[in-house]
């Protein structure tokens, strides 16, 4: 799929032949498929060509995920194959001013499809169209695995394969010569379900994979940081994913495998160098890959899963195999340095001797099988989005275009509307969205994939409607009563009130306001569902104005003996002739300073004195009644032990009476 492909001198140290198997069978080969990532392609000129059609999105260059591009179509005259520079024909292909931006047509064979898309990008073009050379399904135009990468970091115009049909069909209509208008499309590659985007990073600890891996790492260093935001902030759900191998059955025991698996030829990975007799060996990739699942396993429980980022991170400078660090000692040592727990991540390593599955890789296998829409995962580095593959260069600013593409629209996180990721088409005639000049209330929302015209929420309030040409706002709660329903319709391009509770936070619920010397005069009120109403002071119909009422001229206040009257807006101010004269406005009149003042206070001796004779009485009758009972209290005891007189008669009388008897 790279496009012609001349085998490596390492991949020639492979003996015996057989071992072969050990990189092309794999989990993926038996059980699994590839699926090609397409985009859409719509013609909107020549007629006869008129509709959409399909391309597979190359792995490399920067696909506009979540965006489109319009272009005409070009077929050079010369190098028709791309495979040299265009500026040896004297070909340019940067439109002029005004001109659409050119896709190049060109045909597949004879070199590296990176090849064809530098040239086309250094001779001016936008997008590089590569015509296949055989009836065939579409494919993936891979990057090359050994030579021809020169250009791979550097290719930014996005690329893509069409049909033999499809192309032969181009360059009829541009031999008759037909302005053939395409409009290249990737708004629908990657689905965009809700608000959250899940996304894996399919990776490899191997840092001596030449160009692919230096793009690697400098992609882990300049997307660390956009990551963890994205992950702490919940707007992402990631996982680090990695390839093994296992090695055929007949060679397990043989001295290759042995040196490049672990578990007993359960888990294997390609020699980093691709030369057995040096360096580092595939069984101590697949370990160090085995590490970093479980430190993600581990961050991942303890809700952290970002460390993982940091790990990686330091790991490659810290441990790099050029230096002879790439050990598991370096790796305990950047663990440390984490805080994390060596002995959590250590158990879930096991043992790589034992002749066992591993639960962890054996996870990882199985994930490499594609599922639903996604297809194997063959290709290192990828990245999926919503669980479909993301093609094309490994760039921090094309990778999250890819994941801000997989977000609902109007839920992006604000990272996604930066000028650098996306231009802001409100910013022009308000994205021809409906408009309220007054307040400069707009239905128009900038998205990462365009624009909405969406009526907005102001202050509580839901407005509704087409968002184009007017907006109907709805508040269906207040904060001041309980199960409160007021509707009200807000036309502000037509000059009709609002009405509701809470309607004067919209444009002063379409009634007159006026501030003069800092003070504001409103005909609106919060306490009235509806209708304007001039203030106290003022009169009008609250809507078009309200004037101020002359209360001075009108006799209407400070009518009182020697009051003299000043007009101000809104209000008045009333003064009583002489100095120990002070104005009552509630009862409209004047009365006397000082008099107020000896009436004051000689009320209060009064009461003063009062409450004192009060007082004196009070105790007096208190010390009355406490005397006299216990003058009774004194007695009833005297009468229990000394009888008296009157007493001492009565008993005897009774004494008698009864001998008598």
């Amino acid at each position: 799929m790279g496009g012609r492909s001349p085998p490596s001198a390492g991949w020639r140290r492979w003996t015996p032949p057989p071992l072969l198997l050990l990189l092309l069978v794999s989990v993926l080969a038996v059980e699994g498929r590839f699926v090609v990532e397409k985009n859409s392609l719509r013609v909107t000129s020549p007629a006869a060509l008129r509709g959409v059609y399909e391309c597979a999105i190359g792995n490399f260059g920067m696909p506009q995920y979540g965006g489109t591009m319009h272009g005409v179509v070009v077929y050079p005259k010369a190098n028709t194959k791309a495979c040299k520079p265009f500026a040896d024909f004297g070909l340019s292909f940067n439109p002029k001013a005004g001109g659409l931006p050119v896709f190049l047509l060109v045909d597949r064979g004879d070199c590296y499809f990176t090849t064809k898309g530098w040239n086309a990008q250094t001779a001016g073009a936008a997008a590089v169209l590569v015509a296949d050379d055989r009836a065939e399904p579409l494919i993936t135009m891979d990057t090359p695995e050994s030579s021809g990468k020169e250009h791979l970091e550097n290719i930014t115009v996005p690329s893509a394969l069409v049909s033999k049909r499809f192309g032969d069909d181009l360059k009829g209509a541009l031999e008759n010569g037909d302005m053939v208008n395409v409009l290249l499309d990737w708004r629908e590659s990657l689905p965009h379900p809700d608000e959250r985007v899940e996304y894996e990073f399919w990776t490899n600890s191997n840092d001596e994979c030449g160009a692919k891996c230096d793009m690697q790492m400098s992609f882990v260093r300049d997307f660390r940081g956009v990551a963890q935001v994205l992950e702490q902030r919940g707007y992402t759900q990631f996982a680090p994913h990695y390839i093994t191998w296992y090695c055929p059955e007949a060679f397990v025991l043989s001295a290759q495998c042995r040196s490049q698996c672990i578990n007993h030829g359960r888990y294997c990975a390609p020699d980093p160098e691709q030369d057995f007799t040096t360096g580092y060996d595939g069984k101590d990739v697949v370990v160090q890959n085995l590490i970093q699942i479980c430190l993600f396993k581990v961050a991942n429980e303890s809700r952290k899963p970002w460390l993982w980022w940091d790990y990686v991170h330091d790991f490659a400078i810290r441990c790099p195999m050029k230096e002879k660090k790439y050990t598991t000692d370096c790796a305990h040592g950047v663990i440390k340095s984490l805080g994390m727990d060596i002995d959590k991540i250590t158990q879930c390593v096991g043992d790589p001797d034992a002749d066992e599955d591993n639960p962890v890789l054996k996870a990882e296998q199985d994930a490499q099988i594609g599922h639903g829409a996604r297809g194997d995962v063959t290709i290192l580095p990828t990245f999926v989005v919503n669980n479909r593959q993301y093609r094309g260069k490994l760039d921090k600013r094309a990778v999250l275009r890819a994941i801000c593409s997989g977000f609902e629209e109007t839920t992006e996180p604000d990272i996604c509307l930066t000028q650098d990721i996306q231009t802001n088409q409100c910013l022009e005639n308000n994205g021809g969205c409906w408009l309220d000049k007054n307040t400069n209330f707009t239905a128009c929302k900038d998205t990462f994939r365009g624009r909405v015209c969406e009526c907005p929420v102001v202050n509580g309030v839901k407005f509704v409607g087409d968002g184009y040409t007017h907006c109907e706002g709805k508040l269906v709660s207040s904060p001041n009563q309980n199960d409160l329903r007021a509707t009200y319709t807000f036309y502000a391009f037509m000059g009709l009130a609002a009405s509701g509770v809470g309607r004067c936070q919209i444009n002063n619920g379409g009634c007159w306001k006026e501030t003069r010397n800092g003070k504001s005069v409103s005909a609106c009120s919060n306490e009235q569902a509806k209708g304007c109403k001039c203030p106290q002071g003022f009169k009008g119909d609250g809507i078009h104005g309200c004037e101020d009422v002359d209360e001075c001229k009108e006799r209407l206040f400070c009518q009182c003996k020697d009051c003299s009257c000043e007009n101000t807006w809104g209000s008045y101010e009333c003064g009583c002739g002489g100095s120990n004269m002070l104005y009552m406005r509630e009862h409209d009149t004047c009365i006397s300073k000082v008099a107020t003042s000896s009436v004051g206070w000689g009320f209060m001796w009064v009461i003063f004195f009062g409450l004192g004779f009060a007082g004196v009485g009070a105790y007096a009758v208190y010390k009355y009644r406490l005397r006299s009972y216990m003058d009774s209290e004194i007695r009833a005891i005297m009468a229990q032990y000394m009888p008296l007189e009157n007493q001492e008669t009565s008993s005897h009388q009774r004494h008698v009476d009864h001998a008598d008897i």
